[in-house]
């Protein structure tokens, strides 16, 4: 068999995974010029990735929670890194491809949708959503580890530090933001590097201070599983609480000229996007990774 031969078998491959799986929210390249009809462009993933300014990922060790179809998980290996950890439970334990099908239908006709968990489509036992990743981590003779477990609940000893955490569309997902940052602070090798994307928010009339939208019901995109939008500050406020060091807001809000931001200022407007951060973690240990600032602990009576 040709060369060219291998590459015609490859994309035929490639062709046939995205038939059997037709639902996708990461585009990946499985062979050349045959992408996954991902919800997010290989263009814009492409786009993430060159915004967090990663480090030099060589030789490192990479944890990817909610890792999904598995883009960020295979980038990180294509560059370089020893060991990477692909964690994930919200999407792999739902079927997508029914769930994504109810939604757009619920989404047409103006009414709710419960979250992946408390839907139908919930099948944990199974881990139908998990099939575009093992398809394209078969295909691709990935190393990367699959691994199934709920972020917030699991026992952190059993993945570990990191030097390189990837924490991308969860944050806003989590009731308990703050808890949830500790968790992973806890994850990071002295000196590890954290990358968030998140929904985020931006009211040019608002006080220059962190605060966060909350979601009690399906406001945002109808999915009850969308808790919370923070504002640029917000989101480095929680690193900093956690002892996290150089935090860097690497994609913000679209910029809006004078006259249009003094329009917003006074319709007291607000505009939502997807924020790009990172932050270090400090190379000497801080007590400030613990729980002693956590909700219920003893204070003052003043």
């Amino acid at each position: 068999m040709t060369a060219s031969d291998d590459r015609s078998e490859f994309a035929r491959r490639a062709s046939e995974i995205i038939e059997e799986y037709p639902e996708w929210y990461h585009s990946i390249e499985l062979a050349p010029g045959v992408v996954t009809p991902g919800r997010v462009s290989l263009d814009a993933l492409n786009r993430t990735l060159q915004a967090l300014e990663l480090p030099d990922l060589r030789g490192k060790s990479v944890l990817d929670i909610g890792a999904y179809d598995g883009f960020f998980s295979f980038a990180a290996e294509k560059l370089g890194a020893a060991r990477v950890v692909a964690l994930d439970e919200h999407v792999w334990a739902t079927d997508m491809t029914a769930y994504m099908r109810e939604w757009r239908e619920a989404r047409a006709s103006g009414t709710a949708m419960p979250a992946p968990r408390d839907s139908r489509h919930w099948r944990p036992s199974e881990l139908p959503g998990r099939k575009p990743f093992d398809a394209a981590h078969r295909l691709l003779n990935s190393k990367v580890e699959p691994m199934v477990g709920n972020f917030m609940t699991m026992a952190l000893a059993a993945l570990g530090r990191f030097d390189v955490v990837f924490f991308f569309g969860i944050l806003y997902h989590l009731e308990d933001p703050l808890a949830a940052i500790r968790r992973v602070g806890g994850l990071l090798n002295p000196g590890g590097f954290l990358g968030i994307e998140t929904e985020a928010i931006e009211a040019p009339g608002a006080p220059d201070a962190p605060f966060f939208e909350f979601f009690p019901t399906n406001e945002l995109h109808n999915d009850a599983a969308n808790w919370w939008a923070p504002n640029a500050r917000g989101i480095e406020a929680l690193t900093k609480a956690i002892g996290l060091c150089d935090f860097k807001l690497c994609k913000g809000p679209p910029p809006l000229t004078p006259i249009r931001r003094l329009r917003a200022t006074i319709a007291r407007e607000r505009f939502r996007y997807r924020a790009v951060a990172h932050a270090y973690a400090p190379f000497e240990t801080r007590a400030s990774f613990d729980t002693s600032r956590s909700r219920g602990a003893a204070q003052d009576d003043t």
